[in-house]
């Protein structure tokens, strides 16, 4: 008589079950990484950042395996993965809806529900896409940043007004600092430049104003993350 049989070392699953669902996790996942990667418009996207979300959703699918039906065996994976700490921060808000669908799809499978993992995983990538193509919700309007350096001794409060009026529909300063070890202040502004505006001949004039100090402006700061 055999000491143990494959039951013993399965607990509640057969190997069986356990194959199927980190084989149908691990395809599920690659396929919402592929997603990810076709509709990435950041400059943060990370090979590394796909691959983990593979890695929850197979992580989270042996999770559900493992707790089943059992709320005493729940609590003590809630205690101890509530330890888990993460440094890095997350650079974009879409990155996160992106976790929670894995896990999401990872605890579908977990449990068994195969063919809501499956539906949801192809519905939830369809919208994606969708918005992603047809640039739902996009601003038709685009704000730009400005940064412009000036010396300590020169008032700013209405330097620019002029200058704004002429080139641009929206103008407002949203912080000033000073850069330089204290030598010059630094003023940050947010912009809506004319549509027939000349940019170039609208640094040339902010540099009148400026005596040629440092001037930057941030276009396309909308649509992707610095």
């Amino acid at each position: 008589m055999a000491l143990f049989n494959v039951q013993d070392l399965t607990g509640t699953f057969s190997i069986a079950d356990l194959a199927i669902s980190l084989t149908l996790s691990f395809i599920l996942s690659a396929f919402i990484g592929w997603i990810y990667q076709k509709t990435h418009k950041g400059t943060s996207y990370t090979q590394s950042y796909v691959h983990t979300l593979v890695i929850t959703a197979m992580v989270v699918t042996v999770i559900m395996l493992i707790v089943g039906s059992n709320i005493a065996r729940a609590f003590t994976l809630v205690g101890a993965l509530s330890i888990v700490r993460f440094r890095n921060a997350i650079k974009e808000t879409r990155d996160v809806g992106f976790i929670f669908l894995t896990m999401a799809v990872g605890m579908a499978i977990g449990t068994k529900f195969y063919l809501l993992a499956i539906v949801t995983t192809i519905f939830i990538s369809l919208v994606i896409m969708i918005m992603s193509k047809f640039n739902w919700f996009e601003r038709k309007v685009s704000s730009q940043i400005l940064k412009v350096q000036l010396a300590n001794e020169i008032a700013f409060e209405k330097l620019f007004d002029k200058v704004f009026v002429k080139y641009t529909d929206l103008s407002d300063l949203i912080s000033v600092d000073t850069v330089r070890s204290g030598a010059l202040t630094e003023l940050v502004f947010n912009v809506q430049i004319k549509k027939k505006a000349d940019k170039q001949a609208f640094l040339a004039d902010l540099k009148k104003l400026n005596n040629n100090q440092a001037i930057s402006l941030l276009t396309g700061y909308n649509s992707i993350d610095l």
